[in-house]
């Protein structure tokens, strides 16, 4: 005899175990297990969710709000992270710094943005598609932390926010949620090869990797064109396995719970074009500069 799933929404299935197959995600409760971790990130805001009509695109004013404030914060981090930090400042001078700020920026949110955005939206359509209540929320704090890490060291390390969910799902429901943010990133690298590659056919930006964006007063548009497709497709890889690790409030940890063998296979994807490219001379990029010299 088969047991039918549905019956788990009942009771939890007497025959594996006692571990309930239904989960009820709270957009202001974390889990006692991952309290801890939780608070950490602060990913929880303390605006209470407020149940709206509308399709699986619908944006509150608030949810506006907060992606606007989360893309901020991220894309200046990033510019500050491009000059260098504080060291930078000392390197280079006031004024070079502050260049290379306001030019990267523009870049970043081009080249990065859509990889934390549509993450992120990512998740909500798949929530709103079960049934349950779906917001981006942003982490003023996690905010703060990533810009001053990257004003004075130079590096990205940010929790700008999340999803916030509240509904009743299955493990399946729940992994489906948890997946559509690192499969939109692997779209999104899939697209940024042939697209970076016709990018570079029109304006041969392929030859100006390394250059700096200023050179004797003049700006080189070529050079912000070729970072532009280097940062779309390295962020959208490293955002994918970042997201997809088993650990603390990832997706990989959902995703994990509900198939050990879809994690372990978009792990890899992910992880395969890093390992190449640590291993061999090959890697992404050459790979998009190869398809715009064919032409």
């Amino acid at each position: 005899m088969v047991r039918d799933p549905r019956a788990d929404i009942i009771e939890p299935s007497p025959f594996y175990g006692s571990q309930n197959k239904i989960h009820r995600v709270h957009a202001n409760q974390p889990s006692s297990t991952n309290y801890s971790i939780g608070q950490f990130f602060n990913v929880m805001s303390n605006t209470k969710p407020t149940l709206h009509k509308g399709g699986v695109w619908h944006f509150s004013d608030e949810e506006k709000r907060h992606l606007c404030y989360a893309t901020a914060a991220f894309t200046l981090a990033l510019g500050l992270m491009s000059a260098g930090g504080l060291s930078g400042l000392s390197a280079n001078g006031t004024s070079a710094w502050i260049v290379q700020i306001l030019l990267s920026m523009p870049i970043m949110l081009i080249a990065v943005g859509p990889a934390f955005v549509l993450h992120e939206i990512g998740h909500k359509i798949v929530a709103k598609k079960n049934g349950c209540w779906a917001e981006f929320r942003a982490d003023p704090r996690g905010l703060q932390i990533g810009v001053l890490i990257s004003l004075f060291l130079g590096v990205l390390f940010m929790a700008p926010g999340a999803v916030m969910v509240a509904g009743l799902v299955t493990r399946r429901q729940n992994g489906h949620i948890a997946i559509a943010g690192p499969l939109t990133n692997l779209g999104l690298f899939i697209i940024g090869i042939p697209l970076g590659a016709l990018l570079f056919i029109l304006t041969n930006a392929q030859d100006y990797g390394a250059v700096a964006y200023l050179q004797d007063g003049t700006l080189v548009w070529q050079s912000m064109v070729y970072d532009i497709v280097l940062y779309w497709i390295g962020a959208n890889l490293v955002l994918g396995l970042f997201n997809m690790l088993p650990f603390g409030p990832l997706d990989g940890v959902k995703i994990k719970d509900w198939n050990n063998g879809v994690w372990w296979g978009l792990f890899l994807i992910f992880l395969s074009p890093i390992v190449i490219y640590l291993m061999t001379p090959y890697s992404p990029m050459k790979l998009v500069i190869w398809l715009a010299n064919l032409v």
